[in-house]
């Protein structure tokens, strides 16, 4: 059997010391760095989340290895479909988000990529699970913080609000990924998860950049750079560090910090790319952060898990 580390329940907000705040900061400002830097890479998305996912599998292999070898003893194949079937959701994350990138302001895109626990609150809601009123509340305002930024969109070009689009497939996807994701690890490690996990979604990319035609190498210098810095912050700062902190400050704390992404992101866009939403966007970008972090901050009661009778 494999072991893994306790964790704080779904329903439960702790208070952050000073070593996990740090943790937090850290890794909110790395993920901050993902869609800015992603937009400066002139070759192909595909590429871009193939070798970031890759190298994230590598680089953890070695920590399985080494550290967490013994949790591999009496592993069985059926305990890793799980794993198997969160990569695939994050290939599709990436095939989706990635694009929108360049198709919208990466505010934009960051904003409605975070709206995955709307998607996963819908599908608790839809597996018979009761929800809050606060919930919908949250679910309605981001909604509608949605819908503005496609408005404004819609006015700039078609193109933008087709990134608008692709972005919110990709929160569905990462529900997807969350979902089964969260499933995986009830039985392997972080590290055990993560590197099945990153290789399948790598194996899946690289078969779609095989059947799209699109390179994975021979690029030039800047981009490999490029990929690098998002591998680095995105990856290991970014991902790596949250899973740190989850077991002990819990996943409503880490999906409230999540959020800061959105305005981190702008910044870092507005810095590297000279990058400022529409001003009439801005409101509903609130709004999204504003309904998500409600979503999140609601579904910690223990009476969301209470099923309809």
């Amino acid at each position: 059997m494999t072991t893994t580390t306790s964790a704080v329940p779904a329903w439960a907000v702790t208070r952050p010391g000073g070593r996990d705040t740090l943790l937090m900061t850290v890794a909110v400002l790395g993920v901050s760095f993902s869609g800015p830097l992603t937009a400066l890479v002139a070759t192909s998305f595909l590429a871009i989340a193939f070798w970031r996912n890759a190298a994230g599998a590598a680089l953890l292999l070695p920590v399985l290895l080494l550290r967490e070898r013994a949790t591999l003893a009496g592993l069985r194949a059926r305990q890793l479909v799980s794993s198997v079937v969160a990569g695939l959701f994050l290939a599709a994350h990436f095939a989706a988000w990635l694009p929108s990138l360049s198709m919208t302001t990466v505010a934009a895109s960051t904003a409605l990529v975070t709206t995955t626990p709307i998607w996963t609150a819908l599908a608790a809601r839809f597996s018979g699970i009761r929800l809050p009123r606060p919930v919908w509340w949250g679910l309605g305002l981001a909604v509608v913080g949605a819908a503005l930024i496609a408005g404004v969109d819609v006015t700039v070009s078609w193109e933008a609000l087709a990134g608008d689009a692709l972005a919110v497939l990709g929160a569905i996807c990462a529900g997807g990924y969350m979902l089964a994701g969260s499933r995986a690890r009830e039985r392997l490690t972080t590290s055990a998860y993560a590197v099945v996990c990153y290789s399948t979604c790598a194996a899946a990319l690289a078969v779609a950049a095989l059947v799209a035609g699109v390179p994975l190498a021979g690029f030039s210098a800047r981009d490999w750079w490029l990929i690098a810095a998002i591998t680095f912050c995105a990856q290991l700062l970014g991902h790596t560090l949250l899973n740190l902190v989850l077991s002990t400050v819990g996943p409503t704390v880490v999906g409230l910090a999540i959020l800061l992404e959105v305005p981190g992101a702008l910044l870092v866009a507005l810095v590297l790319l000279h990058q400022a939403p529409p001003l009439l966007a801005v409101p509903g970008m609130v709004a999204v952060v504003l309904g998500v972090a409600l979503v999140i901050r609601s579904s910690s009661s223990p009476t969301v898990t209470e099923p309809v009778p």
